[in-house]
């Protein structure tokens, strides 16, 4: 039987393509409930039209996405999901996790599914996570129930200030999840040439 995995989409539209290749993926061992953040229902942006991305996403996970925090409140009481993946994940949504803001449908879910003591999985990209981010980063790194994809500075010239997940301990880090473990080394390196 396959778990069922709440998958939440935050704005960070450079990384969507690549959500896209992990949800293909992802789908051939989890049942997958989407959940979009108001940012990814409404902006069109220089990678794509908003309408579009979710249609796709659905597609993927055959399934209609959870886009308010009416619909999105049921699913912790009503344990529709055994994890919850945050991917990509904001900065402005670090923050509200971090902080216990809850206005929209990302971070209602993530509130009603940690009330019953279950994993979410952060997937960061964020340019101010080493910024005034920073300091949200650290109260998730320590709080329970909060697992993070392991992460790296992905343009530390540019944007020393940036962290990006290497995607491809996504679902590692989410058996690990499962199991209570946070996957290590948390700091991913990618070669600097």
């Amino acid at each position: 039987m396959k778990t069922n995995l709440g998958f939440a989409i935050t704005g960070s539209f450079c990384t969507h393509q690549t959500i896209l290749k992990i949800l293909e993926k992802l789908k051939q061992n989890f049942n997958i409930l989407p959940i979009f953040s108001q940012s990814v229902l409404s902006i069109n942006s220089r990678f794509g039209k908003a309408k579009d991305f979710v249609e796709k996403v659905e597609k993927i996970c055959e399934q209609k996405g959870v886009s308010s925090i009416v619909d999105a409140e049921p699913i912790g009481p009503n344990n529709k999901i055994d994890v919850l993946v945050i991917a990509p994940c904001t900065g402005n949504t670090l923050a509200k996790l971090a902080n216990a803001i809850t206005d929209n449908a990302v971070t209602m879910v993530a509130k009603s599914h940690t009330r019953n003591n279950k994993p979410v999985v952060v997937g960061i990209s964020s340019n101010d996570a080493l910024g005034l981010n920073a300091f949200n980063l650290a109260k998730l790194l320590n709080a329970k129930n909060y697992f993070f994809v392991p992460f790296f500075q992905d343009d530390f010239e540019k944007k020393p200030k940036s962290l990006v997940a290497n995607w491809e301990n996504l679902e590692k880090t989410i058996n690990y999840a499962i199991l209570g473990k946070q996957v290590q080394p948390i700091l991913s390196f990618k070669e600097v040439i």
